[in-house]
């Protein structure tokens, strides 16, 4: 297995593939092989159909879970091994359509005034301010801001992509603050505790947890919440849907277009015109 495993990392490497999509897929062919104790190269169709049956009825992976052990193994068969297993075509679990968790403007202000320590504090309304994902916001650099043209250089994003987030130019007053008041070693806004790396991407989830609780919030709100309800607010306020997909970084308008379903004021305000327009039917 271990040769195996090395030419399938080669081969991720090849085609660009993250360091945390080289983890994920070669963790899914690892776990592969251990369940039948013996190499991938020895399995047939029909020793993939019963595993993938044993993940979804004996351990009971969500869909999403499915997807990323079905995506690492189609990947060893088709790419490194030359021999497509077509019994993967056929895993297709079910997405479920769920809106994700939204906070008002006001709940958003309140969890963070919560957040103690200003390294986390900082980090999370920069996070909230610029729509970023956690590890995006944790490994921004001070040559990534951009005050005068008030943005934000997003590297190394989700697919390896860079990308261009508007910046607010209090946001940007906060950062130079925050850098004159602390003055991290190296080029990381928000670097760890003695060593040059960023935060811990687990202390400030927990922060944001913590903050959470201390504002009383009924939500169940994660760090990544930030990101979808700067995305609502946005939206709420009249900006382009176009422009928070570029923003956001998102593929696909499609996967933006969900915000749509979530923005409270927008509701009220059709609901206004719709009364205004039946009122003398």
């Amino acid at each position: 297995m271990g040769s195996l495993r090395k030419r399938m990392v080669e081969d991720m490497k090849l085609r660009g593939f993250s360091q945390r999509t080289q983890e994920s897929y070669a963790s899914a062919v690892y776990h592969l092989a251990r369940y039948f104790r013996k190499s991938p190269e020895e399995l047939e169709e029909e020793d993939l159909r019963d595993y993938f049956l044993y993940l979804v009825e004996k351990r009971g992976l969500a869909p999403s879970s499915i997807r990323h052990h079905k995506s690492g193994i189609k990947f060893l068969y088709s790419h490194t091994l030359q021999q497509p297993m077509q019994v993967l075509d056929r895993v297709k679990p079910a997405v479920p359509k769920t809106l994700p968790v939204v906070l008002t403007e006001i709940e958003v202000r309140q969890v963070l005034r919560k957040v103690r320590r200003p390294v986390y504090r900082t980090a999370l309304m920069l996070i909230y301010s610029c729509g970023l994902r956690l590890g995006e916001g944790l490994r921004v650099e001070i040559g990534d801001v951009d005050g005068e043209k008030g943005r934000l250089h997003v590297r190394n994003a989700k697919g390896n992509k860079d990308r261009y987030a508007l910046l607010p130019q209090r946001m940007y007053s906060i950062l130079q603050q925050y850098w004159i008041d602390h003055r991290p070693s190296g080029v990381l806004i928000f670097q760890a505790p003695k060593r040059v790396a960023p935060a811990g991407s687990s202390s400030v989830q927990k922060a944001f947890r913590q903050a959470c609780e201390d504002a009383e919030l009924v939500k169940k709100a994660t760090v990544h919440t930030l990101r979808h309800s700067y995305a609502t607010h946005l939206l709420e306020r009249g900006v382009s849907i176009r422009l928070i997909q570029r923003s956001l970084g998102h593929r696909s308008l499609q996967t933006t277009q969900r915000y749509s379903h979530i923005t409270g004021d927008a509701e009220t305000s059709a609901r206004k015109v719709l009364n205004d327009l039946m009122s003398d039917l």
